[in-house]
């Protein structure tokens, strides 16, 4: 080839100019390809970073400040990767509801793809035959109402344990934030694994989980960046916390097997006894002496556990923390909700579960929490599985999705003041959280909204029945409910900056 090219410079000029002209061609073709697609609205974006510079350490609130100017449907780009982000209800309800099998799959992220297992978990997995199996299983077998009711006892027995610390502490300063994750940690621990785990160990594998999930990975957006994460320690830390906790879980199931072998696979004999890890490999040594079986491995197995403790962990105990944090800064909704949980008390100790379906009050403070401090405010991203048509603009295949469910709960045209926290709203209202109200939306919605909703509110309401009922909250050094800081910091999930520091006075 490189002899003919020496003797023939006029025949290489020739295909060298034809070369150009076919990818020209082709250039062209492509262009107007995507100058007839009527896409939606989009911010003014830099080469390469595309509208990263624009994001600021809130995304809520900076994907808001963006479709304030540019409208509820609107389409960014993070590096390389396009990003549909809707904040309007109307929109959520068109993605949740009218084309949700289309809008049901996930992106790709490389923290969460490392931490579960090649993302083969529930909420991290892509959308298909292998998520459907796995999510029908965990509804049917982990997060039934009647599973949920089985572990009654357990949240009971935590949340006692929860009261008796701030006891022990009454009349100096307690961290809050600590007990209200510790206890929940513990209950779910107890729920999903068969003990506590009380060490510091534990905690901090949990709490590091956490904050990589929060954690934005340049490389995903903007590939030819990569060596970003690597210089910045993501990698490192990844791939660190990756290897303990799947030392972590393999231990547990470990044990769980070792045990079952010793008792001829015979666990207490029901399932009020039986941990989540039991049921998942119940159902694991069931389907596999089934021909058509749906097979889970170990692997499934973690992954499921990790987005227990995830959604658990990360949500849950949040919503306890803000929720006392605007009590101390109402202290009228402090004392209505004493007042209601006091008389259905009627003296005894403590609050218990079957006490919580009198207490409307308790209900409508829950939800007012969730709208005004909704622990995800932009529910995990969603990815097209082909092309559609929404609110008459073109979305391709393989577009990324966020809905900024903040910012819906926040609409003045939805919410009447929607800035005041005022639980009174819900009182008389159909509203509910799960996932048919898409002014309402803290748990999703449609086929990958939280599974978990039951299980999750089961332990706020009763840790917050039990800590207003036994205890009144103030801030320390005299200081008034209005001078409380309400900072947040921006994640997977969205805390205070700073813990809730209070003193806890026992009523009786």
């Amino acid at each position: 080839m490189f002899l003919f090219i020496q003797e023939s410079p006029f025949v290489f000029s020739i295909s060298l100019v034809l070369v150009i002209w076919v990818l020209f061609t082709k250039w062209r073709v492509v262009s107007k390809s995507r100058n007839k697609k009527n896409l939606p609205p989009s911010p003014w974006k830099l080469p390469f970073i595309g509208n990263l510079h624009q994001l600021g350490a809130s995304l809520h609130c900076s994907l808001l400040d963006l479709a304030k100017k540019h409208g509820p449907l609107m389409l960014i780009h993070l590096g390389s990767v396009p990003m549909l982000v809707a904040s309007s209800v109307e929109v959520a309800e068109k993605i949740l509801k009218t084309h949700d099998l289309i809008f049901s799959s996930r992106p790709q992220l490389k923290v969460p793809n490392a931490l579960f297992y090649g993302s083969k978990d529930i909420a991290f997995s892509p959308y298909g035959e292998y998520w459907r199996q796995l999510k029908s299983i965990a509804v049917v077998h982990l997060l039934s109402n009647k599973r949920v009711v089985s572990f009654k006892k357990v949240r009971e027995e935590e949340t006692a344990l929860l009261i008796q610390e701030i006891r022990e502490s009454c009349g100096s300063v307690v961290n809050l934030s600590e007990l209200t994750v510790s206890s929940t940690n513990n209950a779910i621990c107890r729920m999903a694994l068969g003990k506590a785990y009380r060490g510091l160990k534990f905690k901090n594998l949990m709490s590091q989980m956490m904050c990589l999930l929060g954690v934005v990975s340049i490389g995903s957006y903007i590939p030819w960046l990569s060596w970003v994460d690597c210089l910045s320690g993501l990698n490192h830390r990844t791939k660190k916390l990756s290897k303990e906790l799947d030392e972590f879980l393999e231990g547990v199931i470990e044990e769980h097997i070792t045990k079952r072998s010793e008792t001829n696979g015979f666990v207490c004999g029901v399932d009020e006894c039986q941990d989540l890890v039991d049921i998942l490999l119940d159902v694991q040594k069931e389907n596999a002496n089934t021909a058509d079986g749906f097979i889970i491995d170990k692997d499934s197995i973690k992954g499921v556990i990790l987005d227990v403790f995830a959604a658990g962990t990360g949500t849950t105990s949040t919503i306890t923390e803000w929720a006392v944090s605007e009590l101390v800064r109402h202290p009228q909704v402090m004392k209505k909700l004493q007042q209601e949980v006091t008389k259905i008390a009627n003296g005894r100790s403590m609050i218990y579960e079957e006490d919580l379906d009198k207490m409307k009050y308790l209900k409508a403070v829950i939800k007012e929490t969730l709208r005004f401090h909704i622990p995800v405010p932009l529910l995990v991203q969603r990815e097209t599985t082909q092309d559609v048509k929404l609110m008459g603009y073109d979305i391709t295949a393989g577009t990324s999705v966020v809905i900024n469910a903040w910012a819906i709960a926040r609409d003045p045209t939805v919410w009447e003041e929607p800035g005041e926290f005022k639980p009174e709203r819900f009182l008389n209202s159909s509203i509910d959280y799960k996932g048919l109200h898409y002014e309402f939306i803290p748990f999703g919605g449609g086929r990958r909204g939280c599974p978990g909703i039951h299980f999750a509110i089961a332990v706020n309401e009763l840790a917050l029945a039990n800590l207003v009922y036994k205890y009144d909250f103030s801030l320390p050094n005299g200081k008034g409910g209005e001078e409380l800081d309400m900072s947040e910091i921006f994640g997977l999930t969205v805390h205070k900056k700073f813990p809730l520091l209070l003193v806890a006075t026992p009523r009786f």
